[in-house]
């Protein structure tokens, strides 16, 4: 199933937004792919990714 996942990820001093498509069984492993996508791309830690919606696409 595929879902799009959007919120916002700490970059410096203020808060990025950012939307993924992501490709698992459910929305739970969707999230937990967004943290470990954000956290090898930009350095950021759990704790400052807000994930806002987590929605199936269509």
């Amino acid at each position: 199933m595929n879902f799009i996942v959007k919120g916002t990820f700490k970059a410096g001093h203020k808060y990025e937004p950012f939307t993924k498509k992501i490709t698992t069984l459910n929305k739970n492993l969707a999230s937990e792919k967004v943290f470990s996508l954000l956290g090898s791309e930009h350095r950021v830690k759990r704790s400052l990714v807000k994930i806002v919606s987590v929605e199936e696409a269509k």
